[in-house]
């Protein structure tokens, strides 16, 4: 099992008694879980059966999920609104008149919106139970495609987070192998730096000398960094494997990459190291930016 995208859709439609349905559902990435539900009037009563579907399948991201219906007309639950093509044919008598035309003919007089009504009928208890059921697992499979859409996306993910894992592996094995970090290439920065205070200060501060040598020495010093960058390269892959939502766990892991990446930069003292930290932060960053995306 892979991880998953925030990012998905599904869709499900089918047929009921005089009527057809289709659910669409939507997600995008988002801190929880947030379920907007849009519905034709008249279908309240399985708002609560919707979201608690909706909880079982999905633990984050921001999901909007449509419902349309489509009532089918029968012959027997047709009339016809006298009071409203009455207004309509003294309408098309006016524009006959200063147009010049003629009336338009009966059947495309009775395609104008409100001359045909359905007749109310009332559903029984029966009914309105199957037309609720219907709808209920009518959502639950277009959640299941959404879960589907979410699932592929998420194997792409997988695919890009595991690349920018491995270059952060490599750049931190690049910094470790720097020449620069050899104890010849301190000990050569170390002198140079000493002799530059002693040009710069007549007085020749000993204590002062000692304290900078050490400073120089210190900030060449950046295996701590480097351990705690291979520690967190082995968990982002455990991560990777894990089932379920892992979303927030690779987020506290991209932080902690940052901030290792941000104390080797400062750390840094020679030119090498400067440029390897900084394409280990660009390489962080596009792996936070993809992980606001995982469940």
């Amino acid at each position: 099992m892979t991880i998953a995208s925030m990012t998905g859709f599904g869709r499900s439609e089918g047929t009921g008694d005089g009527f057809t349905w289709a659910w669409e559902a939507r997600s995008v990435n988002g801190r929880g879980l947030d379920v907007r539900l849009r519905y034709p009037p008249g279908n309240d009563a399985i708002e609560p059966a919707l979201h608690e579907a909706a909880a079982k399948r999905l633990t984050r991201g921001n999901v909007s999920a449509t419902l349309t219906i489509d009532r089918r007309v029968s012959g027997g639950n047709v009339r016809l609104n006298e009071a409203i093509l009455t207004d309509v044919l003294k309408a098309a008598d006016r524009a006959a008149e200063i147009c010049g035309g003629k009336r338009p003919d009966t059947a495309a007089l009775l395609t104008i919106k409100g001359v045909l009504e359905q007749s109310d009928t009332s559903e029984s208890a029966d009914a309105r139970a199957v037309r609720e059921k219907l709808l209920i697992a009518g959502f639950e499979r277009a959640l299941d495609r959404l879960l589907d859409s979410r699932r592929a996306e998420g194997l792409r993910l997988n695919a890009v987070l595991s690349d920018q894992v491995a270059e952060i592996e490599r750049l931190t094995a690049a910094v470790r192998a720097s020449p620069s970090r050899s104890v010849d290439a301190i000990l050569a920065r170390v002198k140079e730096q000493i002799a530059r205070l002693v040009d710069a200060d007549n007085g020749f501060d000993k204590d002062r000398l000692h304290q900078e040598a050490i400073l120089v020495a210190t900030r060449a010093d950046v295996e701590e960094e480097l351990a705690r960058l291979d520690a967190h390269v082995a968990g982002a892959r455990d991560i990777l494997k894990e089932p379920g939502a892992v979303g927030r766990k690779l987020d506290f892991l991209a932080q902690e990459f940052n901030r290792e990446a941000n104390t080797l930069c400062s750390k840094a003292n020679a030119v090498d190291v400067t440029r390897l930290g900084l394409a280990l932060k660009t390489v962080i960053d596009q792996l936070r930016e993809q992980v606001q995306n995982v469940e």
